[in-house]
């Protein structure tokens, strides 16, 4: 028995006009920029407050197209740490990645940038936060782990509030 099957896979008519296959690559992680202020000490230590501390947390995205499917974001982490009236320590990392992204509709980016990217980055700053803070004299601090899709989807969410009011109003 023979086979008259080519042995060559051809490709099909319109293959040429497929989308290209999405595809999200990690380049490079680093810190782009760390910072540590303890504007009490030595006082925080000698005479700490008797109060319990107050952690302010805040996050930040931004990004910058490189070339191509290149991309650099940064998660900007900044935690405050005050005890009564006293600051005890202001802790922040810039954490960066540079991420190859192709094959993905613009209206797709911004989930990548505000969500995807930032949810690879954030073990890295919370390690580093947690660094300094031990090296600055202090108890580790441990950041909560952060959901960056449900953070993405309020501000969609508080986007289209706002321009519905807008909307309304004109």
């Amino acid at each position: 028995m023979t086979d008259n099957t080519d042995s060559q896979a051809q490709p099909e008519a319109g293959a040429q006009n497929t989308p290209p296959q999405q595809q999200v690559a990690i380049q490079k992680i680093y810190t782009k920029d760390i910072s540590f202020e303890s504007p009490n000490s030595p006082e925080m230590f000698v005479n700490p407050p008797q109060v319990a501390p107050n952690v302010n947390f805040q996050l930040g995205t931004s990004h910058t197209h490189i070339q191509d499917a290149l991309h650099e974001v940064v998660l900007k982490v900044t935690v405050t740490v005050t005890m009564g009236e006293k600051t005890a320590f202001l802790a922040e990392v810039d954490q960066s990645g540079l991420f190859t992204m192709q094959g993905f509709e613009e209206d797709q980016m911004p989930y990548l940038i505000n969500s995807y990217c930032p949810n690879v980055l954030f073990p890295f700053a919370r390690e580093a936060i947690s660094d300094v803070v031990i090296k600055g004299g202090f108890p580790q601090l441990l950041l909560e782990p952060v959901n960056f899709d449900a953070v993405f989807a309020q501000q969609i969410q508080k986007r289209k509030e706002q321009a519905e009011a807008e909307a309304a109003s004109a």
